[in-house]
C-alpha cells in the first residue's frame, strides 16, 4: 500500500510541475509551436514600442521579463527595448543600466546600424560598450 502512495505522490509532484512550466516554453498545439505567454507578452511589448506607445511597451516588456522568458535572445530584446525608452524618455541611467544588462547576457551585442546612430540612446549605447569591453 505505500508503494502506491509512493507511486501516486510522484506521479503528482511530475504533473504539477509540468503544468508549472506549461507557459514557460513552447506548446505544440494542431502540429504548430505556439509562443509561451512570455513570448506573446514580449511581441507585444515590440509592437507597442513600434506604435510609439511606450507606456504599454514598457509594461508588456517587464511583464515579459517576469513570467520568465526562457531565450537568450528575448532577455535581451527586453532589455534593448526597453533601453530604447529611457533613453527618448531623457532617463539616461536607467537606459545605460538596460544596456549593461544587454552586456551581461552577450558581451559581443551590437546594434543594427540604422540604431546605433539614433542620437537618443546611440551615444550612451557606445559609452556602455566601450566600458564592457574593458
Amino acid at each position: 500500500m505505500s508503494n502506491i502512495r509512493m507511486v501516486l505522490f510522484v506521479a503528482v509532484a511530475f504533473l504539477l510541475s509540468a503544468c508549472a512550466e506549461m507557459d514557460k516554453v513552447k506548446e505544440k498545439v494542431g502540429g504548430l509551436l505556439q509562443p509561451s505567454l512570455a513570448e506573446q507578452k514580449l511581441s507585444s511589448g515590440v509592437k507597442s514600442y513600434e506604435e510609439g506607445d511606450y507606456k504599454s511597451s514598457m509594461e508588456a516588456l517587464r511583464d515579459a521579463e517576469k513570467m520568465g522568458l526562457s531565450r537568450k535572445e528575448d532577455k535581451i530584446t527586453a532589455h534593448k527595448y526597453k533601453a530604447f525608452i529611457y533613453c527618448i524618455t531623457d532617463r539616461k541611467n536607467q537606459c545605460r543600466h538596460e544596456f549593461e544588462d544587454v552586456f551581461e547576457q552577450d558581451p559581443n551585442f551590437d546594434l543594427q546600424p540604422a540604431e546605433a546612430g539614433h542620437p537618443a540612446w546611440g551615444p550612451v549605447f557606445r559609452s556602455v560598450k566601450a566600458g564592457s569591453a574593458k
